[in-house]
Formats: structure tokens, C-alpha cells, sequence
């Protein structure tokens, strides 16, 4: 084995034969936090959002955020109602491209597509940047390193998801539920401590009183509107991840529809639950939050400026005063969760990306599973353009959260659309009362899903465009063109290539072969002898003149030893090989347009890197011009070099180690 395939299956394991597919699917519970997980994480940052928004409004706008996050958790229950229809009448993993292509349209369906895969990529964005602002909690060290530690993580999330699906489930579940039960503790303790003990549970931002922004301290008539209304977009984050199950179907085990659509009741209740816990403690602790820029602290009516610390890093600390092992455990199940939530990106993108390739959407190199059964190209793209992401703003949750959720409600918007058309059109076939009945309840559900989905829609547009959501949705445009551009060279590819009727009984009527003659040695000789073995209509062999003494040389040795083959010398006043070479051939083709014409090129098959700088350079290069020449084929004749049982050896040891692993 090579050093490099040492590395790789150290990074992602063994190999898996494709018989072993099976082998790879989810059990519910380890299903839940590989395609749930970013949903539930969200209740790190959302809450968060709904704060740093109304803050804008001083002190009288902390009053609107347990309605807002009740608005938030109403959404969110339709929402996974409605996909529970989606997972049932599409299990094929395609979710909403699916939808949207069948009952919408191509042009729907790649509307949704392009909003899905720029969503995703801001999913491990937002998730990786908001994990590294959580971790500044308990390691304050990493200030001002946020950018390189968030891209870092990303990296090491790549790695895990190559390693498969279910070895990155079997990882990701146990600090899943750790950050569940450590969020549903700290909710419960805090609550029996503030509701049935009467303690004084005081978050640490309690003591101060919060300036808003001067442009919303008149908080009534529109005003009050556009920054609820902001609030709310913000907060909706929290749906983000819902619709991954929906694409994840295959990847669940049988039976596959009704498993997931229990997963996704799962994920709606307890996300719901966690949510509304966390606003419900910030309310009872008097925990506040500042936009800085917009907003201020101040005490005793003087700014101060402290180190901001999240909702849940303020939460823990007051609910588990004198208990350091509680906020130590939530903190860090936090940021571990948060860091994993991307994990439901590097599921849910590799499979439409893959789906896409099928279609002819993406580069069909998207399409193939690697050797762990997991879609390698599609993680690791995802993984690129987030770090990219990153970097570009610096790991600011902020600023990254006003470019996401747009995609997503734009795919849950059509995708409703398309199940309510679904519905009507299996109506209008179907006969038996009962089927009827469950269909008119399912489109029932998805009308209101549309409805409701469609709303928050117009308000994150109206709300979110000019503080950055812009900036997503002509990524969506240019995603949406380029996929289009896509798709119409691989049909212009498929048209020009369709087999006419005939074509394949069809002869040319001769096949002119050519030798490319260098010196006189092996190489030449085993070209020439692969060549006549061929038995084409007309075999000579031709040499560039680029050094006369070299080139009189030559012909000397070919008529010394008697080779029947002709040699013909071909000019090169300027010392070229590639342009008289292509230029003879190009005469050859003019003067017999029905006739191929074969080029035989001698190269060394050579077995370090290095050697091949060394060698068939002017051959790959000839090559490379040859081939967009009309009726002609290359054919190269290798030659093994003794440095070439090394990579012999090197290939052999690797071919009998998968042998032994198969075994």
C-alpha cells in the first residue's frame, strides 16, 4: 500500500463493496441526530437572534420574544406535519426538487434545488461560526481566531462524513442527545429553582438596562412591525434542517417512509420544547442580549462594555451557580452540537447534489458514491465552499444568519405547492372512500403548510433583503442559471452523440498508420510490431527533422537494419515536432476523408513521479493535439522502464490487502 492510500483509509477506513449498501442504513435513533441535528441545534442561536433583534427597541422590545418564539414553534409544527406527507408520497430522497420537478416543472424544481444547495452550504457556515462563539464561553482564548478555528472544524467534519453515513451517525449521537438532555435539564432545574423553589435565578446581563438603536425608540405603529417582523425571520433559522429527512429517506432503514416521518415527529417536538424553554428561562432570569452597533448596555445610566456572552452560556452559568460540572456540560455539549449540526448538510447536500448529476443538473462526478458508499465529491465541495464562506466573514453568526433561511422557506414554499397539486391529481383517480378521506386530510395539511410557509416567506424577503439577504438569493440566480447552462451541454453532448440508425455497420474505408519515430531502440520497435499486428491498409513510420545530423543518423540505423517498414523524414525549419506532425496528418485526412488514420506513439511507462517530468512530455503534448483532430485515433504503445516494478509492486501489495479485507 502507498503512502497516500495509507493515509486515505486511515482517514476513512476500509473500503465497502457496493453489496454492502445495506449495511449502511439508519436505525431510528441514530437517524435522528444525523439528519435532525441542525433543526435541534438551532435552539443554540435562534433564541439568540430573537434577542439581538429587539434589543434594537431598548428594554420594551424583550416583551415580544415569547410570542415570537411561540410564532416560531407553531411554524415549525405545520411545517414537520407537512413534510410527514412529503416523506409518505415521495420516499425516493429526491424531497423537494422531487416535488417540485413532478408536480411544478423543471424549472420549479431547479428554482428549489438551487435554493437547497445554497442553504446547505450556510448551514455549516452558520452552525461551525456559531459553535466557535458559543465555545468563547469557557475558552475566551480563541477571540480574534474564530475564522481559522471555525474552518478547521469544518475540515474535520469532512473527514468524519467520508469515513459513511452511519459510522458519522454512530459519532455524531452520543453529543446529540448529551445536548439534549443538557438543555431539557438546565430548562427543568431552572424552572422546578424559579417556579416551585422561588429562588432569585438572575442571569448575569439581568443588572443592566439595554439602549436601543435611535431609529427604533419610537417602538410602535410600522415600526414595532419591520422589527418584529425581523425578529421573527431571524428566529424562523430554527426550521432550517427540517426538510433534510425528507431528502434522507433512502439512507433510513425499512420501512423507510415510516420511519423517517416518525424521525421528523421527533425532531418537531423536541426542538419545539427546547425552544420554548430556553425563551421561557430568558424571560425569568431577565436575560438580555445586545446587537453591537445597534444597541448598548448600560448601568446606573452609564455605557458599560462587557463580554458578550450567548443565551445558553448566560443560562447555565445562572441556573447551575455552585454547580461548575452543569455549565461546564451544557456549554460544551453546545458547541460540539453545534459543530455536528452541520452534519446535516454534509447528508442532505451530497444526495440532491447526486440526484442533480443524474438529472444532468451538476458535473456527473457528483453522482457516484466513493469507495465508503458515502457521495466523497459532493462532501467534499460542500466543505470548500463553506470554509470559503467563513472565512469571507470571519465566523460572524450575524452576518452569516441574514443571508440564510431565505432558501429554505423558498423550497418549503414550492415544495407545499407541489404536494398540494399532488394531492388533487391523485384525487381526481382515486375511488375508495378511505384513501380519499387520507388524501383530503394530507392536502389539508399542506394547504396550510403553503399558506403559512408562503407567509414567512414575504417577511423574511421584506425584512432580511437589504441586511443581507440579497446576497443569497443571487447565489440562488447564478446557482439556478449555471445548473440550467449544465443541463443543456449535456443534452447538446447526448444529441450530438446519439447513434444514427446504420451507423455502427458503417467501415472506413481504409486505416492509415503512423509511427512516430524519435530514435532507433525498443520502444520504436514494439510500436512498429503493435502496429503490423494491427494490419492496417497502409503502416509508415515518419520522423521529425528538427537536427539534420541526428535525423541522417537515424535513417542510417533504419536502413542498416533492414526494417520493410518506410521512414519518412517531415521538415521542421523551426525546429518544431507537434505542429508538422499534426500538419502531415491533417494532409493525409484532406486528401482521404473517408480513410482513419492511427498514430502509434511510443512512451515509457516509468514508476516515480519525478521520471515523468523526465519523460513523455513532447508525447503528451502531441497527444492533447491529436485528439481534436476529425478521424483520428491515438494509440499509445508503453514500454516498461525497470523503475517500473516498483509501482507494479506498489499496486499488487494494495490489490492482495483489499483481497484479504474482502475476504
Amino acid at each position: 500500500m502507498s503512502l497516500s492510500d495509507l493515509g486515505k483509509r486511515l482517514l476513512v477506513g476500509r473500503k465497502l463493496r457496493s453489496t454492502q449498501l445495506g449495511q449502511t442504513l439508519l436505525p431510528k435513533r441514530i437517524a435522528l441526530p444525523v439528519f435532525a441535528s441542525d433543526a435541534l441545534s438551532s435552539v443554540a442561536y435562534a433564541p439568540d437572534e430573537i434577542l439581538l433583534t429587539l434589543s434594537l427597541a431598548g428594554m420594551a422590545g424583550f416583551a415580544f420574544s415569547w410570542p415570537i418564539a411561540i410564532a416560531v414553534a407553531v411554524v415549525m409544527l405545520v411545517v414537520v406535519a407537512s413534510y410527514r406527507q412529503n416523506v409518505h408520497a415521495y420516499p425516493s430522497g429526491g424531497g423537494d426538487y422531487e416535488v417540485a420537478t413532478v408536480n411544478l416543472g423543471r424549472n420549479a424544481g431547479t428554482t428549489v434545488a438551487s435554493a437547497l444547495l445554497v442553504d446547505y452550504v450556510l448551514t455549516v457556515a452558520v452552525s461551525v461560526s456559531s459553535g466557535v462563539q458559543n465555545a468563547k464561553s469557557a475558552l475566551p482564548f480563541i477571540d480574534g481566531y474564530e475564522g481559522w478555528i471555525a474552518a478547521g472544524a469544518v475540515v474535520l467534519l469532512m473527514a468524519m462524513n467520508l469515513r459513511g453515513v452511519k459510522e458519522s451517525g454512530t459519532l455524531f449521537a452520543i453529543p446529540t442527545y448529551c445536548f439534549m438532555i443538557g438543555i431539557i435539564g438546565m430548562v427543568v432545574v431552572g424552572l422546578v429553582r424559579i417556579l416551585i423553589m422561588g429562588e432569585p435565578v438572575r442571569a448575569h446581563s439581568a443588572q443592566y438596562e439595554v439602549v436601543g438603536d435611535p431609529a427604533f425608540t419610537s417602538f410602535t405603529g410600522l415600526m414595532m412591525v419591520v422589527l418584529l417582523a425581523r425578529a421573527f425571520s431571524s428566529g424562523s433559522a430554527a426550521l432550517t434542517g427540517v426538510e433534510a429527512i425528507s431528502n434522507g429517506v433512502p439512507a433510513f432503514r425499512k420501512p423507510k417512509s415510516k420511519n423517517a416521518a416518525t424521525t421528523l415527529l421527533l425532531l418537531g417536538v423536541i426542538a419545539v420544547s427546547m425552544l420554548l424553554g430556553v425563551i421561557t428561562l430568558a424571560n425569568l432570569t431577565g436575560l438580555r442580549l445586545i446587537d453591537p452597533g445597534h444597541s448598548f448596555y448600560t448601568l446606573n445610566g452609564e455605557r458599560v462594555d462587557i463580554i458578550e456572552e450567548t443565551a445558553i452560556g448566560q443560562l447555565a452559568r445562572a441556573i447551575f451557580s455552585g454547580f461548575p460540572f452543569g455549565f461546564y456540560f451544557v456549554v460544551a455539549a453546545t458547541m460540539i452540537i453545534l459543530f455536528l449540526a452541520a452534519n446535516t448538510a454534509f447528508n442532505g447536500f451530497p444526495v440532491l447534489g447526486s440526484i442533480l448529476a443524474r438529472d444532468g443538473y451538476l458535473p456527473r462526478q457528483l453522482h457516484t458514491r466513493g469507495d465508503r458508499l458515502a457521495y466523497s465529491n459532493g462532501i467534499i465541495v460542500l466543505a470548500t465552499l463553506a470554509i470559503i464562506l467563513i472565512l469571507a466573514f470571519d465566523a460572524d453568526v450575524t452576518s452569516l444568519i441574514q443571508l440564510y433561511v431565505v432558501g429554505v422557506f423558498v423550497s418549503f414554499t414550492v415544495s407545499q405547492t407541489g404536494m398540494v397539486r399532488h394531492w388533487s391529481r391523485e384525487l381526481k383517480s382515486e375511488t375508495r372512500p378511505d384513501v380519499r378521506r387520507r388524501m383530503q386530510r394530507s392536502r389539508v395539511i399542506n394547504c396550510i403548510g403553503l399558506t403559512m410557509t408562503g407567509t414567512v416567506l414575504i417577511i423574511v424577503l421584506v425584512s432580511k433583503f437589504l441586511q443581507g439577504a440579497y446576497i443569497a438569493i443571487i447565489a440562488m440566480a447564478v446557482l439556478f442559471v449555471l445548473m440550467k447552462l449544465i443541463r443543456r451541454h449535456y443534452d447538446a453532448v447526448a444529441r450530438e452523440t446519439a447513434l444514427v440508425p446504420g451507423e455502427a455497420k458503417t467501415l472506413p474505408s481504409r486505416v492509415h498508420a503512423i509511427v512516430l519515430v524519435s530514435k532507433l531502440h525498443k520502444p520504436t520497435a514494439r510500436a512498429l510490431a503493435f502496429a503490423k499486428a494491427s494490419r492496417p491498409s497502409t503502416l509508415e513510420a515518419i520522423t521529425v527533422d528538427v537536427d539534420s545530423d541526428e535525423t541522417k543518423r537515424l535513417v542510417q540505423a533504419w536502413d542498416e537494419a533492414g526494417i520493410e517498414i518506410p521512414l519518412k523524414v517531415v521538415a521542421s525549419p523551426y525546429r518544431e515536432v507537434t505542429n508538422p506532425i499534426l500538419d502531415y496528418v491533417k494532409t493525409i485526412r484532406s486528401e482521404s476523408p473517408r480513410d482513419v488514420v492511427t498514430v502509434f506513439i511510443p512512451e515509457y511507462v516509468v514508476g516515480h513521479w519525478w521520471e515523468q517530468i523526465l519523460h513523455n512530455q513532447s508525447a503528451l503534448r502531441l497527444k492533447a493535439r491529436l485528439l481534436f483532430t476529425p478521424g483520428v485515433m491515438v494509440t499509445s504503445v508503453p514500454y516498461l522502464l525497470a523503475s517500473s516494478d516498483v509501482a507494479e509492486r506498489r499496486y499488487a501489495r494494495s490489490d492482495q490487502q483489499g483481497a484479504r479485507r474482502r475476504r
